[in-house]
């Protein structure tokens, strides 16, 4: 589950960085460095492609199980919107958050930040690959599972939309803060585990809120995802008025920037000792 290629020492991410002129081309000199040792990890690849798909098909039968008359949802409501759920925590969340350490303790962020990418560059550019590939699988996931399910394109698309890309920004900053507090590659793949869990069970994914008591929905909805998931089933359900969905994409946009601004407070550059 770990993502330990090492950087080439003579011909690494400083050299192509060090040629570009822009913000563009620094981060994507990084940005090809990472997805080529992506590519080189088979456990990466595997949890990242695979995964999601795996956990997918095997939810379907317990999705086609459910209660869900009276609640607005069907089982393409409720198998889609955890299929790009599972995407955020494995292709994204997981895998990057591996990548931030096995580089920090491998000494790379320390030194590329000897040379002209700023914090924001770096951290981007590992980050990027792992965006693209879950913004992708998250796109094949949709199409190819409403065409399975013989479903209908999201009658409200905004909200998909507004979903997915917040979701990548607070998986991607979660995973930044999840590193700061991993020591080695090995224990990261025990520190994700208390968020994945929670994410899994708590936001929807698994078992829909509507599905859920009343009385402990409020609280499940202060969970990071939560508002992610549902302004992703909200884009296929429409179901829900907009000034509820309105103040679920404020919540969504509240986590976005708090995992960004703790991330630039608490991202640890050096090894932890």
């Amino acid at each position: 589950m770990s993502m330990t290629g090492t950087y080439p020492r003579k011909h690494d991410a400083l050299r192509p960085a060090r040629r570009s002129t822009t913000a563009y081309g620094r981060i994507s000199a990084i940005g090809r460095t990472e997805l080529t040792l992506l590519m080189r990890n088979k456990s990466a690849v595997f949890i990242a492609l695979f995964m999601p798909v795996l956990l997918t098909f095997s939810f379907r039968a317990a999705a086609e199980e459910f209660d869900l008359a009276g609640t607005g949802l069907d089982v393409t409501s409720v198998l889609l919107p955890s299929a790009i759920g599972f995407v955020l925590l494995f292709a994204v969340y997981n895998n990057l958050t591996t990548a931030f350490v096995a580089r920090r303790e491998e000494l790379v962020l320390k030194r590329l930040r000897t040379g002209e990418l700023s914090d924001n560059e770096i951290l981007l550019g590992t980050a990027t690959p792992m965006l693209f590939t879950g913004l992708v699988q998250m796109a094949l996931l949709g199409v190819g599972g409403t065409l399975a399910l013989d479903a209908g394109a999201p009658s409200h698309f905004w909200w998909l939309i507004a979903g997915v890309l917040t979701g990548l920004v607070i998986a991607a900053g979660l995973a930044a803060l999840t590193a700061s507090y991993s020591r080695t590659v090995e224990t990261a793949g025990i520190t994700v585990l208390p968020l994945m869990l929670v994410s899994a069970f708590g936001s929807g994914m698994l078992v829909p809120t509507e599905l859920l008591p009343d009385a402990v929905v409020p609280f499940l909805e202060f969970f990071p995802l939560s508002p992610v998931v549902a302004l992703i089933r909200e884009g296929w359900t429409g179901r829900t008025d907009t000034t509820e969905m309105l103040l679920q994409l404020l919540g969504a946009i509240a986590w976005s920037a708090v995992a960004v601004v703790a991330t630039r407070r608490i991202f640890r550059w050096e090894p932890r000792r």
